[in-house]
């Protein structure tokens, strides 16, 4: 039924865009026929609104890996740096979150850990929607923020980085099978400002895989079982993740590839001071707008990595 709706969707959205074009057509027509110079924006208008249908239709067949259609999770870390890197993160998650909902896609905030003074350590968030994973997948790697810290007195410039870690959501529970027996369930308080139910009740979850080692964890929600069937999800998104790299490897073994480290690929750049510009440093597009840009304008920076690893593969 998932893909019927699917395939049903792009069905429609053809079915529109053609309309669309025959509408624009005809008004183009009925302007020559009565030289009428009145319609001129009219038809400019949708001729515009077409390009930006065909353009966003264009992107969208760029996403044909296994889990493009798949929901995202996105994780951010703190690299080095204290208070600054925190406010970068707390910088990111704002930036990614006004990201995912101009483009229609449900942001929760799975788990967060707050910095000592300010900003946050860390924070896993999960984008719900058509092709998340497709589009988010993109942001993975080393984000780097150049400006005059709010937090130095001297009022120095300074450079702080974080990491985006871009998981799929596993839709298919088939995928990756977990043994109850091979799971540590860990309860504690929930981490916060306040209110009725945070900090006093055990109703964070954290989640031990033990073959793996892999831990997550979630304390966004009041009820224990809502955190954990969240951290459930992460899990299982991770598992998957590592099954992938995996066979990534062994495929480079045979080929005798070296493998990046991902902590020490830097993707982009912000820089407030001395300028201002964000630029990509895997398609080298860049921009002046950097307000823009943090308050989630994207897809500028998706389009161009989607469009070279399309032309790569």
């Amino acid at each position: 039924m998932q893909d019927l709706a699917f395939h049903q969707g792009k069905v429609k959205l053809y079915e529109e865009l053609k309309k669309d074009l025959e509408e624009t057509e005809t008004l183009w027509q009925l302007a020559i026929e009565e030289d009428d110079v009145t319609l001129e924006p009219d038809v400019e208008q949708g001729v515009k609104a077409l390009l930006t249908k065909f353009e966003a239709l264009e992107l969208e067949l760029l996403l044909s890996g296994p889990y493009d259609r798949n929901n995202a999770i996105v994780t951010l870390h703190a690299g080095a740096g204290g208070t600054e890197a925190q406010d970068w993160v707390q910088m990111l998650c704002r930036m990614y979150t006004r990201w995912g909902e101009q483009h229609g896609f449900k942001v929760e905030t799975l788990d967060f850990l707050p910095g000592e003074e300010a900003g946050i350590k860390s924070a896993t968030l999960s984008f719900s929607g058509e092709n998340a994973y497709g589009y988010a997948k993109s942001e993975k790697g080393v984000h780097r923020l150049v400006r005059i810290s709010p937090f130095d007195a001297s009022g120095r410039r300074h450079t702080s980085f974080a990491s985006v870690d871009v998981i799929p959501e596993v839709a298919d529970d088939s995928e990756i099978t977990i043994d109850p027996e091979d799971l540590r369930v860990d309860t504690y308080r929930s981490g916060g400002a306040g209110g009725q139910h945070v900090n006093k009740t055990d109703s964070a979850i954290r989640i031990t895989h033990l073959p793996t080692g892999v831990v997550v964890q979630c304390q966004s929600e009041r009820s224990q079982i809502q955190n954990r069937a969240a951290a459930m999800r992460v899990l299982q998104a991770k598992l998957l993740e590592l099954k992938r790299k995996e066979q990534e490897n062994e495929i480079s073994e045979l080929r005798g590839e070296q493998q990046e480290i991902a902590w020490g690929s830097q993707i982009r750049s912000y820089v407030f001071h001395p300028y201002s510009m964000v630029k990509d440093h895997r398609t080298n597009v860049e921009t002046g707008n950097v307000s823009a840009v943090m308050d989630g304008e994207l897809d500028s920076f998706i389009a161009a990595y989607l469009q070279k690893t399309k032309t790569v593969r």
